[in-house]
């Protein structure tokens, strides 16, 4: 018998890649989405907590500017995993000394930054007091001495 004269054959044959087709759309649409954000893109920083000084708006390159001018890591101030947390004496020191430097700041008429944090660190945790005292303080043996 010819296939084209099977009744069978022409109604089932339709039915079958129709039955496929809705089979393998469920399969498709019917998937969880994966959480989080596709591969290749960063979560966005959540908004910070306990600033108490520090605009949000440059916190991340602020506290950039910390790390190197200490030559630290954000730990030495803040708790892994709870950077909002007080729990560490570094991080009251640091909000000393951000306010002596802006108001040694104020001091100055035309409004610039002249004293920041490696001012003094230079990199290290404990600023230099005196020329030499710490690796990267030579700053003042290239100096003009009058």
């Amino acid at each position: 018998m010819e296939p084209s004269a099977d009744l069978s054959y022409v109604i089932i044959g339709p039915m079958k890649l129709t039955m496929l087709v809705v089979f393998l759309s469920l399969a498709a649409f019917g998937q969880d989405h994966p959480e989080g954000p596709p591969p290749g893109h960063r979560m966005p920083m959540p908004a910070p907590k306990n600033l108490k000084l520090l605009p949000p708006e440059h916190l991340m390159e602020t506290m950039q500017a910390f790390r190197v001018a200490l030559g630290v890591r954000c730990d030495f101030c803040h708790v892994q995993g709870d950077f909002a947390a007080d729990d560490k004496p570094h991080k009251e020191i640091a909000r000393k000394m951000i306010v002596m430097a802006r108001e040694i700041n104020t001091k100055f008429p035309d409004g610039k930054m002249h004293v920041t944090c490696f001012t003094c660190h230079r990199g290290a945790e404990e600023p230099a007091t005196k020329p030499g005292e710490t690796p990267m303080a030579d700053h003042a043996a290239h100096e003009p001495h009058n």
